[in-house]
């Protein structure tokens, strides 16, 4: 049977050896690494010449009056609404389908273009005839067709997919009535 180990002697690392070998480590980490530090330099460099760092620095250093002036800022009634505004709209461009909406885009920059040309020539008057003869144009059919079809999209009932329901508290009700906004008064 094996005699138990009465004397443990513990080896107090050397200070220096461990500085050395934490020196060589971080000299290995420099070297792996290299282009990436001398890019995270020169971005700092820039950031440097145009004065962002003593910006950050600044706000950083006065951290706590910059939140509470934010903090007010944001507190105030008509901010309220412009975030709440912001935060509803990025919800929405959030839902669009932009594959579905590159056509129309396109469509709509033809348009505009072709709406410049008419504008350069000054045509004048378009009558009641002249209407009736573009309709049985191609691309003016397909036009009003797209344009039909946009109403017809714009007139569904969606109230089902509405996330913000209009409120249905007499202030709102009467604001509505007499045709008030939630602009701030000055």
């Amino acid at each position: 049977m094996a005699e138990p180990i009465k004397d443990i002697q513990f080896q107090v690392p050397d200070k220096e050896k461990q500085k050395q070998k934490e020196l060589q480590e971080i000299q290995e980490a420099l070297l792996n690494n290299k282009e990436a530090i001398l890019e995270t330099m020169e971005i700092l460099g820039y950031l440097k010449q145009r004065g962002l760092l003593d910006l950050v620095k600044g706000l950083l250093g006065q951290g706590d009056k910059v939140l509470e002036v934010l903090v007010n800022t944001a507190n105030m009634n008509e901010n309220k609404n412009t975030i709440k505004n912001i935060l509803l709209l990025l919800g929405t461009i959030g839902m669009i389908n932009v594959t579905q909406l590159e056509p129309f885009l396109l469509k709509l920059n033809a348009g505009v273009a072709r709406v410049a040309e008419v504008e350069e020539q000054q045509q004048g008057k378009t009558g009641y005839i002249e209407l009736a003869r573009a309709l049985k144009d191609p691309e003016i059919n397909r036009a009003i067709t797209l344009m039909l079809e946009f109403l017809r999209g714009m007139g569904q009932d969606m109230s089902d997919l509405e996330k913000n329901k209009p409120s249905s508290s007499p202030d709102t009700k009467q604001m509505m009535d007499s045709g008030e906004t939630m602009e701030p008064k000055r």
